[in-house]
């Protein structure tokens, strides 16, 4: 599964005005609903929370969180993508802000696509690609640099 096929462009915030890591789930979460506007928001914030509060999902010295969760309401993965200027206070184990979310809601049955996308974002971090996404200009930029990672 490629990652452009998880975060459609319409699901890329650029301007999150979130400063907590619960705030910005809220705010990825409302992008989602506006999108899927049959899923319950309630619900998507525990499957995301659930999760959280097992590990922190900040991935170190890299200024990326990907925050993820199992929602019964869907069978695909979906994903919404947030890009802060400001950095989110997030509880990073380095103690940085985080400027850019990847969260990440899927089925029980897509455990093993989840890990490869999963996979994909860590090999998309790793490569550079992203640098500095918090200057990207709009959501289309940030999805071209999904479409051209494979």
């Amino acid at each position: 599964m490629l990652l452009n096929e998880v975060f459609d462009k319409k699901l890329i915030k650029i301007d999150l005005e979130s400063r907590t890591k619960k705030e910005a789930f809220l705010e990825l979460i409302k992008t989602i609903k506006a999108v899927y506007p049959k899923l319950d928001r309630k619900e998507m914030l525990e499957a995301i929370q659930k999760r959280e509060d097992k590990m922190n999902t900040a991935m170190a010295c890299s200024s990326v969180a990907v925050p993820h969760g199992y929602y019964s309401k869907i069978r695909d993965i979906i994903g919404a993508i947030g890009v802060s200027q400001a950095g989110i206070d997030y509880d990073a184990p380095d103690h940085k802000p985080v400027h850019l979310v990847f969260l990440i809601l899927m089925g029980k049955s897509s455990a093993e696509e989840h890990l490869l996308v999963l996979k994909r974002i860590l090999t998309l971090v790793s490569s550079g690609l992203l640098t500095s996404p918090w200057k990207a200009a709009s959501p289309q930029e940030v999805y071209d640099i999904l479409s051209r990672f494979h």
